[in-house]
């Protein structure tokens, strides 16, 4: 199972984005886990373990209704409401594509569609989930290039960006005079300085606001041993996943963050 495990932290990290909640995707991947434990047979060989087990996940979560959170007030419930209006499989394709870098064909084999299909499932869901928000970003990154590159992502877009700042100090001051509508955070700054500390103090100021993180060591948060972005962004990144992202993240206005 040592194959099987190198992937669990990203699936992990797929079914939260997925469903909204990080205990409802650590559900459906702990059933996926407990499904190859019952039945051995059904444990991928190494080279096609990513694929499999992404499909398995899918053939689980589609067996129980695809439910996301199941909270019933605020944005959770905004959210399920415009889930509601997506294209079936649409928002599964982009992520599958945008957040996890899998390829058309792969997108295919794991949610059962043929190639052609999840290409415009693809093209649908970047559409449909772009078009169903839009706000102000306060991007925190002490690199200025990649700072520079996030806010031509953003204003292409659509979003306007709310302020760019390099440190914890910064971001605080900058995400105090005002309200963003979306944080997107490198988890180390110019200063030596957390940006998990400078979004866990934006939310204290503001309460819930939608986050993203950007790492180059996304294995370090996806450990499953305490609270974990819903979002998450792995350096180098593609301009895509970071738009996939902010729709995700402002779709489902999701606030919990790292302790």
């Amino acid at each position: 199972m040592d194959h099987i495990a190198t992937h669990i932290p990203y699936l992990r990290r797929y079914a939260r984005a997925l469903t909204g909640s990080q205990s409802t995707g650590d559900a459906y991947a702990t059933a996926v886990l407990e499904a190859m434990i019952a039945s051995p047979d059904t444990i991928p060989e190494q080279s096609v373990a990513r694929v499999a087990l992404y499909r398995m996940f899918h053939t689980i979560w589609h067996s129980s209704g695809a439910p996301v959170s199941e909270a019933e007030r605020g944005a959770a419930a905004k959210a399920q409401t415009h889930l509601a209006q997506l294209t079936a499989n649409s928002r599964e394709a982009v992520l599958l594509n945008a957040l996890e870098e899998f390829g058309v064909a792969d997108v295919a084999k794991i949610i059962g569609v043929d190639t052609e299909e999840a290409q415009e499932l693809i093209r649908i869901g970047q559409s449909e989930l772009a078009e169903a928000v839009r706000g102000a970003v306060l991007i925190i990154e002490d690199e200025p290039i990649i700072a520079m590159d996030i806010e031509g992502i953003v204003t292409d877009a659509g979003h306007r960006v709310f302020g760019v700042a390099q440190t914890h100090a910064e971001a605080v001051e900058i995400g105090t005079d005002g309200r963003p509508d979306l944080i997107l955070a490198d988890i180390h700054l110019a200063d030596d300085s957390s940006g998990i500390d400078a979004v866990n103090d934006l939310l204290v100021a503001h309460g819930d606001l939608p986050v993203i993180f950007i790492t180059a060591f996304p294995e370090r948060l996806l450990t499953g041993e305490r609270p974990e972005p819903a979002f998450l962004i792995t350096k180098p990144f593609r301009p895509e996943q970071v738009l996939s992202a902010i729709s995700q993240a402002m779709f489902f206005s999701s606030t919990e963050t790292l302790k």
